[in-house]
């Protein structure tokens, strides 16, 4: 039995060395840049990023949860379009349904209506330049070529990216007017998008996602950042969109003309070095947002992602659970079960949050499943999504690996709206533990001491003695102190450089 130990710990102590040489490699690299102060943001007090886009007043953003709800306001919008219609991928299906209906027009259909009537752009990333992952150039062309063949749409392949990552956000843009912003492509590829809250078992892989709609003057922070890109992939000079207001000397209004109330919302992005003009030092604001607002959290942080890789997130997750900021802080981290790649790495970084809460149950890793009746299946988290002490919120399409925060193109937004906030909280939590909003509406340290975690260990226990399941939540298997903690470091030191 001493081998195996003997065996742990040596895993644990190579795989903080090679962490801590990731962390100072990326902090040589972005200082180098001179974007230091976006891994190592200065402690202002704000929990905005600092630099442009700057936080902008007089927004309305509606939080978007699973495929159902989000994919049936992009329809909406797009078929209000006036003037034009820009959407960017990591991928696109000509045959995407935006709708559950067998007999509706799928993507094709509509952008190629759509393109009779108005200027409608699709850029989509290249693909994979070698085939080690998914998708192929040629598997990107044929689809792009199926998507246009016959039609007015236009479109542009971006091969503008670092080896082994790839151009990774989700927009749609309508009018400039609408933007949508978050986790969901337009793709059949790996599972089903248009999912409900409810989350049934059907014949293909579940799907938990979100997205946020947009409206003013934060649009046109998205709207510039397409701009930009179709520039330099299509060749096509656009005419820029109207420059964003920039924060007034007053107090912003609190409803917008229709009378919904708005909120200060900030677009933050991750571009990397040396792959755009318009950009040639980088961006790295994402990273730079998720620092402040972790690093300032007193009582909660809920994240949702498809992955956790990213030393420069787990050690300040890690330093809140050694030494607690309040009594009452807690943790959750809602992730999927299987990852398409990097479950090791997840699990590695999970070992490191689990040593760190040290049997304090301040901490849970979980994860959901497809279920009807007494069927579960599997279920992929693939939202992006943080919340911190009910007080800030980010979307988008950012995973919290060195992927995403250093080396794929990926746009968020930032909201620190507290009543949106909890809302979408509350709405999320509902959701995951089968509950009511007001079952979940007490102090969010309670409803984890006595929901989230019995629950989720609970139907894990049924799990494993083979018994029928009750409930879509279950506390992520195989966490524990030491769980291959090298290869997360080591994966960030190979790939993501």
């Amino acid at each position: 039995m001493r081998f195996p130990v003997r065996l742990d710990r040596l895993d644990d102590v190579v795989g903080q060395a090679v962490e801590g040489r990731v962390r100072n490699h990326h902090r040589r690299r972005l200082e180098r840049l001179g974007h230091g102060a976006q891994v190592d943001p200065p402690e202002d007090g704000s929990l905005w990023a600092a630099g442009e886009p700057l936080p902008r007043h007089g927004c309305e953003l509606d939080v978007l949860i699973d495929g159902e709800h989000a994919l049936g306001a992009i329809a909406s919008a797009l078929g209000a379009a006036r003037s034009h219609v820009h959407i960017a991928g990591w991928h696109v299906t000509p045959g995407f349904g935006l709708v559950r209906d067998g007999t509706a027009p799928r993507l094709r259909e509509v952008l190629a209506e759509l393109a009779e009537r108005v200027e409608v752009r699709v850029l989509v990333w290249a693909g994979a330049p070698l085939p080690v992952f998914t998708p192929s150039r040629s598997e990107v062309r044929d689809a792009v070529q199926e998507l246009t063949r016959g039609t007015s749409i236009r479109s542009a392949l971006d091969s503008h990216e670092r080896p082994m990552h790839c151009h990774h956000e989700k927009l749609v843009i309508v009018d400039g007017e609408v933007a949508f912003v978050g986790g969901i492509d337009l793709t059949s590829l790996g599972g089903d998008r248009f999912d409900t809250s409810e989350h049934e078992m059907r014949s293909r892989l579940g799907w938990h996602d979100a997205c946020v709609r947009l409206r003013g003057p934060a649009v046109a922070d998205v709207a510039e950042h397409f701009t930009a890109r179709w520039s330099e992939a299509a060749g096509e000079r656009l005419a820029s969109a109207p420059p964003a207001s920039s924060p007034p000397r007053s107090p912003p209004p609190a409803a917008a003309p229709n009378g919904r109330p708005t909120h200060t919302v900030q677009v933050v992005r991750t571009l990397p070095e040396r792959i755009y003009g318009f950009s040639p030092r980088g961006e790295f604001r994402i990273l730079e947002a998720y620092r402040r607002a972790l690093r300032g959290a007193r009582r909660l942080i809920y994240i949702e992602n498809q992955f956790l890789w990213s030393p420069q997130i787990v050690e300040i997750l890690a330093a809140k659970l050694r030494d607690p900021p309040d009594p009452a802080f807690r943790l959750i981290v809602l992730l999927p079960a299987k990852p398409n790649n990097g479950a090791d790495s997840t699990r590695g970084q999970l070992g490191v949050l689990a040593a760190a809460d040290d049997g304090a149950h301040r901490f849970l890793a979980a994860t959901i499943s497809s279920r009807t009746g007494a069927l579960t299946g599997p279920l992929y988290v693939h939202a992006k999504i943080a919340i911190v002490d009910d007080a800030w919120l980010t979307i988008g399409s950012a995973n919290l690996n060195d992927h995403s925060l250093f080396n794929d193109t990926e746009m968020n937004v930032v909201c620190q709206d507290q009543q949106l906030v909890r809302d979408t909280r509350l709405r999320l939590w509902a959701e995951h533990l089968e509950m009511t909003v007001d079952d979940v509406a007490g102090d969010p340290a309670v409803v984890f001491d006595e929901r989230w975690r019995p629950l989720a260990r609970a139907e894990l226990e049924r799990r494993r003695r083979g018994e029928p399941p009750q409930r879509r939540l279950l506390e992520l298997p195989g966490v524990s102190r030491r769980t291959k903690a090298l290869l997360g470091p080591l994966d960030s030191l190979l790939v993501d450089g």
